[in-house]
């Protein structure tokens, strides 16, 4: 499975270790906290295809792979999300649209992919749901890592949440969009080459596809 990942993915993995090796062997264990942090968010989707027996498309492990690490690792330790004021919405919105992507994959693989199988717009519902799902979950994670590890990854508080939860929305919307446009044999500014590629290397997973 590692072997499979880009050049890019496994070099991000490596200078995370190489980072934590180094922070705790100087006893900085809040840099060691987050490289590890990091390190193990970014393998949880490797993890689970491996569990599952899917496979992935190597590029999209490296869009996940980038974003934890521009999220905890740049984010925290290079405080981006103070030094640049689009960080927080980029990461928001680009992780949103991704989890309406596999929102998308997760229920056109429970129909087997018979895109007759249920109403285009439920389908693509069910993708914005599960997105905007992910990112509240998301939310829940920020106010736990502050309280019991004494980060700042909220900033100002409710006005962080509810913004982060609005580009949310938004980043679902177009995700599901992007779903939407596949099941009507539409472009959709080129996400849907990714539903394509998922399907074309799990072929098991879609027995009904139909033109």
């Amino acid at each position: 499975m590692f072997s499979e990942q880009t050049a890019l993915a496994r070099l991000i993995w490596s200078a995370l270790a190489l980072t934590a090796i180094v922070a705790m062997v100087q006893y900085r264990w809040s840099l060691a906290f987050v490289a590890l942090a990091t390190l193990a968010l970014s393998l949880v989707p490797v993890a689970v295809a491996r569990w599952a027996e899917i496979k992935v498309p190597p590029g999209f492990i490296t869009a996940v792979v980038m974003f934890v690490g521009a999220t905890l690792f740049l984010g925290e330790v290079f405080d981006f999300y103070n030094r640049f004021w689009w960080w927080d919405i980029a990461m928001h919105g680009g992780s949103a649209i991704g989890f309406g992507l596999v929102g998308f994959v997760l229920v056109f693989m429970m129909f087997q992919g018979d895109r007759f199988a249920a109403p285009h717009f439920a389908i693509a519902f069910f993708a914005f749901c599960f997105a905007l799902s992910i990112g509240a979950v998301w939310e829940v994670f920020e106010f736990s890592m502050d309280r019991l590890f004494g980060l700042n990854m909220q900033k100002s508080g409710l006005s962080d949440t509810m913004g982060d939860l609005i580009v949310d929305m938004i980043g679902a919307g177009l995700g599901a969009a992007s779903g939407y446009a596949y099941l009507k044999g539409r472009q959709f500014g080129g996400l849907n080459g990714v539903i394509d590629e998922f399907i074309r290397r799990n072929p098991r997973f879609f027995r009904k596809k139909r033109k």
